[in-house]
């Protein structure tokens, strides 16, 4: 142990205290290290991408600000604004229509082209056409498409899964790992200062992983219902036993690049009903702009096309597509009369959907403002500052020329770990169908590698 000014590698104050079991901390701590080589990469990549989308509604503003702060002298109807971008999109399909967030913004119309291409559209509020962008190119959902599938399609989908199991197992069992023996609150609740070198860094490491392992738990595990293997083994305990009634509003995984031009090919070759008989749509946008939702407020006409499910079938729908999901409300009206047709409130999902969309406005930084925001990236630079000292504190443990992996541990522990990894895997089914893999490239390297020089618990 490196010594520091008024402490030695002797003194009982500064020496980390012995495990209860050497062997289980030993096995363990191997699983930990394992693990942490793995997802490392995965940890910087996701937090970097996750801690810009936290600032989602700040990036979308800032990227529509050519879209902002406009006139609102001569403000025209929906339909006039509706009418001049159709005359821009020949042949396009009206899919909705976003009410400005502030006024003297522009209003939004998403279409539909008759090649399946989707466009948002900015009309000013006296009417002319200001400009358009792609959905699938702005800032925030490439930065979405990094985020969850490193854009690697599926493959990516199940790799980003299988490192967030993996983070989950370095988590416990770094939490293990940290557990005080005896207790002493230097170096387990705060870093001791006073060391340098590894055992400074290793402080740093054991205090900040404790400090920050409820926070990051609660991150990975809301975010799995979005996961392709997770998600799909939810859904299908969620609808096809019958559990639950409904369309869930969240993506599952990465889905089939050609199914959804396939379905916008389908959808563009026939017009909505709305367009040819019933109300106009400034009746339904008057409804809108009364039930005073949470940005954003999307009104979309009959069998109009939506993000996730069916489309909207033959009524008009109002809705909050608010990333706060608790605010998130739908209203449908009867086309031809206005008569309010449905309701629909955050209240009346099923539990799971209402626990599963506050966990995704929790990850997304949306749940309390401001707050929720700072407190990810927190999370996000702590996680990554974490992992960092992990490996300094590796690199200087470890002996020239070999991985410095810990010892395999021994001793009649195994049999519960044995069950404790089948639990596991039987939640993370990736990270089941992964640890065959991790034992096999273990023995692999160390019969390459050599059996490497034992390492000190400490």
């Amino acid at each position: 142990m490196t010594s520091s000014p008024g402490a030695t590698a002797s003194d009982p104050a500064f020496r980390p205290p012995a495990p209860a079991d050497p062997g289980l901390y030993r096995t363990l701590w191997r699983w930990h290290f394992y693990a942490g080589l793995f997802v490392l990469p995965f940890i910087l990549a996701l937090s970097v991408t996750g801690s810009i989308y936290l600032f989602k509604p700040q990036i979308d503003r800032w990227e529509e600000r050519a879209f902002q702060n406009l006139p609102t002298a001569g403000a025209m109807s929906a339909d006039q604004q509706l009418a001049a971008v159709m005359a821009t999109e020949s042949g396009a399909r009206f899919d909705a229509y976003r009410l400005p967030e502030r006024a003297g913004d522009a209003a939004m119309v998403q279409v539909t082209r008759p090649d399946g291409a989707t466009r948002q559209v900015f009309v000013a509020p006296a009417g002319s056409v200001l400009g358009t962008l792609d959905p699938a190119t702005r800032l925030s959902d490439t930065v979405s498409r990094i985020h969850g599938s490193l854009l690697l399609g599926r493959w990516g989908d199940w790799l980003v899964e299988l490192a967030a199991s993996w983070t989950i197992v370095l988590l416990l069992s770094g939490l293990y790992l940290w557990w005080p023996r005896p207790f002493r609150a230097a170096g387990t609740l705060w870093p001791r200062l006073r060391l340098r070198g590894r055992p400074l860094l290793k402080d740093l490491h054991r205090v900040t992983g404790f400090w920050i392992a409820g926070l990051v738990l609660l991150m990975l595990v809301s975010g799995l219902p979005w996961a392709g293997v997770w998600g799909t083994a939810l859904r299908i305990v969620r609808t096809e036993l019958g559990t639950l009634q409904g369309t869930q509003d969240w993506k599952v995984g990465v889905a089939d690049p050609h199914a959804g031009h396939h379905g916008a090919m389908q959808a563009a070759s026939a017009m909505h009903p709305s367009t040819t008989q019933g109300l106009p749509l400034s009746a339904f946008v008057a409804r809108a702009q009364g039930e005073r939702m949470a940005f954003p407020v999307l009104v979309l006409p009959p069998h109009a096309p939506q993000r996730f499910g069916p489309p909207t079938g033959d009524v008009w729908t109002v809705k909050s597509e608010a990333q706060n999901r608790p605010l998130d409300r739908q209203v449908t009206y009867n086309p031809a009369t206005g008569a309010l047709v449905g309701r629909k409130d955050f209240a009346d999902q099923p539990v799971v959907d209402r626990v599963v969309n506050t966990g995704v406005a929790w990850h997304e930084g949306q749940l309390f403002g401001w707050a929720n925001q700072l407190l990810g990236l927190f999370t996000a630079i702590a996680l990554i500052a974490t992992s960092v000292l992990g490996v300094l504190t590796w690199l200087r443990r470890r002996p020239a020329g070999a991985l410095g992996a810990p010892p395999p541990g021994s001793g009649a522990h195994r049999r519960g770990l044995v069950v404790a990894v089948v639990i596991a895997g039987l939640l993370l089914p990736l990270f089941g169908l992964s640890v065959l893999v991790l034992a096999l490239l273990d023995l692999v390297g160390r019969h390459l590698l050599g059996h490497s020089k034992p390492a000190s618990v400490n």
